[in-house]
């Protein structure tokens, strides 16, 4: 963290709590997993149904439906002390509902990759993994300054990074995805600061594209896709392949690996 002080995207401060005392719930997938890789599992007592790495920890957590339509009675039965979103899942309403009955709404909000940083020691300062959280921002340092190495040997290839289909939807450049793939020289086609996820005239963007990538998530793209896709639209001489969705989509400790996907990604294609 920039001071000694805890504070989430919203600025909001917390205070660190002693150790093994926390109820904790998380609206978020990916932070599920770090709380999981912090070693704090047995004090997680309620995720989402999305919430389903790490595989053969979180069966054992009570599921409160999904991050953007918790069960609100559900969630109030757990008593959580912590519930943990992220402003691109939680509506205004819904954090105003959490309010009512639990003590403290952490918010996560990381824009570009080195957000993961301040988002390890939050999360590793409130609940008393100070030295895990630390050991993940090494491991961060250490794949993203890998990166960083060997980007520039790459070209600057234009992508279109497709998140949905019916309608086709890509990514901007002005979001978490967007800036993943900056660091490997991968410019998302979509540039517009107001509109996150547009929907594309795919046509003209496939044309307009180097590589189009179908990711595993949100939807769950997939070899037939990829087939009726080349068959739709005019893809010669475009490098059309899936990618992994929750590898580069996902911040928390799955941007380590992340890191390391894009890289040897990047460098298969190069």
């Amino acid at each position: 963290m920039a001071d000694d002080v805890l504070r989430d995207a919203l600025g909001q401060s917390f205070e660190r709590v002693p150790g093994g005392q926390s109820r904790i719930v998380s609206l978020v997938p990916s932070i599920t997993e770090l709380l999981f890789d912090l070693e704090l599992g047995e004090q997680v007592v309620g995720r989402t149904s999305f919430c389903v790495h790490p595989v053969d920890k979180v069966k054992a957590v009570p599921t409160v439906g999904t991050p953007k339509k918790p069960d609100l009675a559900k969630l109030r039965e757990l008593a959580p002390t912590h519930v943990l979103v992220s402003i691109d899942e939680t509506t205004r309403d819904l954090s105003r509902s959490l309010r009512d009955f639990v003590p403290n709404i952490v918010v996560t909000h990381p824009i570009v990759p080195r957000d993961n940083l301040d988002l390890y020691r939050l999360v590793g300062g409130i609940f008393n993994r100070v030295s895990k959280a630390e050991g993940l921002c090494y491991d961060f340092e250490n794949a993203f300054r890998a990166v960083a190495t060997f980007a520039p040997r790459l070209p600057e290839r234009r992508v279109l990074y497709l998140v949905w289909k019916d309608p086709w939807m890509a990514v901007s450049r002005n979001t978490y995805i967007g800036r993943m793939l900056d660091l490997v020289r991968w410019r998302s086609l979509i540039d517009d600061p107001k509109v996150r996820y547009p929907q594309v005239e795919m046509a003209k963007a496939i044309k307009d594209a180097d590589i189009v990538f179908l990711a595993t998530e949100p939807y769950r793209f997939g070899g037939a896709d990829i087939d009726a896709l080349k068959k739709t639209f005019d893809c010669k001489g475009k490098v059309v392949r899936s990618i992994d969705g929750a590898l580069v989509s996902w911040y928390g400790s799955r941007a380590i690996p992340g890191l390391k996907y894009l890289r040897e990604t990047a460098a298969e294609l190069k």
